[in-house]
């Protein structure tokens, strides 16, 4: 089991929690959760597979990645989406906000190569007139600064990979800016995963990021009262 899933902890009446459970244990993690909540029924949703528990508590389990002519095996729908996240696939990953960023490839959970840096983006002021225009125009040169930077910086680690999916995560406006420079064209059309919700990035949020991005991702909803 992940650190960072919780499988039978107890939330708040209709609380919902997100955990982050690698292919190859998401079996076992079904069993403890089922163990925790008196068992449960699979369904098989659009958005992905439920567990519905005989208490009420659900958990939707989502994978890492669309199946793309590679279909898991299995017996039902659980065993398939675990084989399919346990499949080898590589991710390139860029982390950008205000306060820094960090890019890399993923594969497997395990980072391939990666950079990360520190880059002050001023804030927001509340001043007026002359003085606001002149932050506000600092503000945009640093912003560009950093996206130019970032994108280059993410040109450069993902040479020579195969990069199959990419996962922007941090500030999706900054993100967005940088996955559309021009030194990132040739990555135009690489599918994108879902958007990853991180803090300032740094080396140890892009390894957390590069696990969490090739693991199955579950929403579990404790039972309503």
């Amino acid at each position: 089991m992940s650190a960072r899933s919780t499988p039978g902890g107890a939330g708040r009446p209709g609380s919902v929690r997100t955990a982050f459970v690698s292919g190859g244990r998401l079996a076992g993690w079904a069993a403890r959760f089922g163990a925790a909540h008196g068992g449960f029924r699979i369904s098989d949703d659009d958005d992905g597979v439920r567990l519905v528990a005989a208490d009420g508590t659900t958990a939707l389990i989502q994978a890492p990645w669309p199946p793309d002519g590679r279909p898991g095996r299995g017996a039902d729908p659980l065993e398939r989406l675990a084989s399919v996240a346990a499949q080898p696939r590589t991710a390139g990953l860029v982390l950008v906000r205000r306060g820094g960023y960090a890019v890399g490839v993923a594969r497997e959970g395990v980072l391939l190569a990666s950079k990360a840096g520190s880059r002050y983006v001023q804030s927001r002021t509340a001043a007026g007139g002359q003085s606001q225009q002149r932050f506000a125009r600092r503000r945009a040169n640093q912003a560009d600064e950093l996206v130019e930077k970032v994108a280059a910086h993410a040109a450069t680690v993902f040479g020579g990979q195969q990069i199959e999916y990419l996962a922007p995560g941090g500030d999706r406006t900054l993100a967005g800016l940088v996955m559309d420079q021009p030194a990132l064209r040739r990555y135009a059309s690489v599918p994108r995963l879902d958007f990853l919700d991180v803090p300032d990035p740094n080396g140890a949020v892009m390894r957390k990021a590069a696990a969490d991005v090739c693991a199955a991702r579950i929403q579990v909803a404790d039972a309503p009262d």
